[in-house]
């Protein structure tokens, strides 16, 4: 008898789930990293975001003792001072690459790659209208510094060439970006995955040497610019290989005119969100004390890294979307939009109410129990924190449409009204922390309403619907927060491993809670389709398959 012969493994086994022989880890780890279909690349563009995110978090733990010591206590706090500054200061950059980002998003589908290049040459048109812009703001800014800053008449000079080179680097920072954001825009962030996290540490790295080197300020602000020619370097690299089409054309006049009115609004965006996300502090100080803010940001400490972490992760699983919505699969794009909010929700309250229980104990053992700011206050907190996670969800699927006069228009309604309702309560009723949290809750709830209006008008879906299904998940949140809130004052962990054990236990069983008290049956399998898909265990998404 003969025996039959071997036939080759299709080249789908993997993603089908075939099981690897030999070294079980080795080929979850290889599914795990596959980047086939919208579920994989999401998932992939997720982990590399918070990679870097976690690589920033760390190496600012290491270099900010550094710098303290290399600078000391005025130049350290001019130098926090003058990256404020640049942050206020960096719209004036015309916003290009944010604009380029989603536009390539939307455009995701299309094969039309002139004009995709035609994109990338209205970015660098933008660029280069307004950085003589930016300059002469930074010069002015340069020039007022020390005189803004009180700086010693020895330290001026110093000061004031920290400040025009920092000023460059933004400049440097909007061209440098253009290959960066057509990478993401491509829903191919997660490419430069490792590598990128190996730059932050070496932009820590050239910070921490220019202190061993006695360079001071000028020498931290040098340091800052090679880091980002040395990122530009890198991106400008990866993009080329990823992206074949990526280049520059020349764009028609109306095109860059088009370009322009949709970088204005993305620059206008940049100040609303300024104004939604640093005017707390502002509030507070003006209104009560600083002392008051200090208690206030070490007590918000946990629930912004919440924050910036969910708005970080949930920006590079973002652009995935943009070609669902480009080619017009509406309903598919509703799907995906509820799943994207569903997990942003699920991990929002299951470290919220972690947060909350624990919260008092990390900033015990952090800093000292007496800048811990109360149950009340703490609870507010993250309720103002998880409102403000799920609103960003749909302020980015918001920029996929590439119709932000809306988008800004509700925002800066509702940060104006954050600021009136905060200023009464702060101000004239004098309810400190809880007053200004209830004000800008009360605010921010025209963009809970108003957000969600915008997006289901585009997917054709009833702001009454979307109110309906977020019920249960709203149950389960005070459900969760109200007992761990109550347990936060009196459990207490005294060292720092029995904290970051308990911390662990917490946050599974928040978790746990959160996944069967907040969804549905038919959300639950779909998350946890989701979840098989991301490690290949399961049989992928059809959509994923198209994708």
């Amino acid at each position: 008898m003969e025996t039959p012969p071997q036939t080759e493994p299709k080249p789908n086994d993997e993603a089908q789930g075939a099981p690897e022989m030999g070294v079980p880890w080795r080929g979850l780890l290889g599914r795990m990293l596959s980047d086939r279909g919208l579920t994989k690349k999401a998932y992939l563009n997720a982990l590399a975001a918070s990679l870097d995110y976690a690589a920033r978090l760390a190496t600012g733990f290491v270099i900010n003792p550094i710098l303290v010591g290399g600078l000391g206590d005025f130049l350290y706090g001019a130098w926090q001072i003058l990256g404020r500054m640049m942050g206020y200061i960096s719209a004036a950059g015309g916003r290009p690459t944010q604009a380029l980002k989603w536009t390539i998003a939307h455009a995701q589908a299309s094969t039309d790659y002139e004009e995709k290049r035609r994109n990338v040459g209205s970015a660098l048109s933008i660029w280069a209208l307004f950085a003589p812009a930016l300059a002469v703001i930074g010069g002015v800014l340069v020039w007022i510094t020390p005189f803004w800053l009180k700086a010693p008449v020895e330290l001026s000079r110093s000061v004031r060439f920290a400040a025009a080179v920092l000023v460059a680097n933004l400049i440097v920072t909007n061209l440098v970006n253009i290959p960066e954001m057509t990478l993401r825009g491509e829903n191919l962030g997660y490419k430069r995955m490792g590598m990128s996290t190996l730059l932050v540490v070496v932009g820590g790295g050239f910070t921490a040497l220019a202190m061993v080197l006695d360079t001071g300020i000028v020498g931290a602000a040098v340091s800052t610019l090679a880091a980002t020619i040395l990122s530009g370097a890198f991106y400008l690299q990866v993009t080329r290989i990823q992206v074949p089409w990526f280049g520059a054309m020349m764009p028609s006049f109306p095109e860059v005119r088009r370009f322009l009115r949709l970088s204005s609004w993305f620059l206008l965006w940049r100040f609303v969100l300024q104004l939604m996300t640093a005017s707390d502090v502002l509030v507070l100080g003006r209104l009560v004390s600083v002392e008051f803010v200090t208690t206030y940001t070490l007590t918000k400490y946990i629930p912004e890294t919440l924050v910036s972490m969910v708005a970080i992760v949930v920006g590079g699983i973002a652009p995935g979307l943009g070609g669902i919505l480009g080619s017009g699969k509406l309903r598919r794009a509703a799907r995906v939009r509820s799943e994207i909010a569903l997990v942003t929700w699920l991990v929002a309250t299951a470290v919220g109410a972690t947060a909350l229980l624990w919260n008092r104990s990390f900033v015990g053992l952090w800093v000292g129990p007496d800048y811990y700011a109360g149950r009340l206050p703490t609870v507010l907190i993250m309720v103002m924190v998880v409102q403000f996670v799920l609103i960003r969800i749909d302020a980015n699927i918001i920029d996929l449409t590439l119709n932000l006069r809306s988008k800004v228009l509700i925002g800066a309604v509702s940060a104006l009204a954050s600021l009136v309702a905060a200023g009464i309560l702060v101000g004239y009723l004098e309810l400190g922390i809880v007053g200004l949290c209830l004000g800008f809750i009360v605010g921010r709830s025209i963009l809970t309403l108003g957000y969600p209006w915008i997006i289901g008008r585009r997917l054709g879906v009833s702001l009454l619907s979307q109110f309906r299904s977020a019920l249960r998940p709203a149950f389960a949140t005070v459900l969760l927060f109200a007992p761990v809130a109550w347990l936060g004052d009196s459990w207490t962990a005294r060292t720092w491993p029995a904290l970051v054990s308990f911390v662990g236990a917490t946050a599974v069983l928040a978790g746990a809670g959160a996944f069967y008290a907040g969804l549905t049956a038919s959300q639950r399998t779909a998350i946890a389709l989701r979840f098989r898909a991301v490690t290949g265990t399961g049989t992928p998404d059809p959509d994923d398959a198209a994708a």
